[in-house]
């Protein structure tokens, strides 16, 4: 599945949220990674997360999307991030 996380974290966990996320997806721009990934690593993704937010204080969305024929993606200025994964 295709798979959007966009997360507001607090300061001393941002960087070890974001080099969680990027095991799985891909960095697109500040706190905002894409990807496929599957059912079985979103579940692991989401399950090594909760051992690093705060739930009273940091916010992760995750949108997930079946299939990604009918999604369309526009960058308008500086693109930033990558397409890879960095593990």
């Amino acid at each position: 599945m295709f798979v959007i996380l966009v997360y507001d974290v607090g300061q001393k966990r941002v960087a070890k949220v974001l080099k969680k996320c990027r095991q799985y997806l891909n960095w697109v721009q500040n706190a905002v990674l894409e990807g496929e990934v599957s059912d079985a690593n979103l579940k692991k993704l989401k399950m090594e997360l909760e051992r690093i937010i705060h739930k009273d204080e940091d916010s992760v969305i995750f949108y997930s999307l079946r299939t990604t024929k009918y999604s369309s993606r526009e960058i308008m200025g500086l693109k930033k991030g990558g397409d890879e994964n960095i593990i």
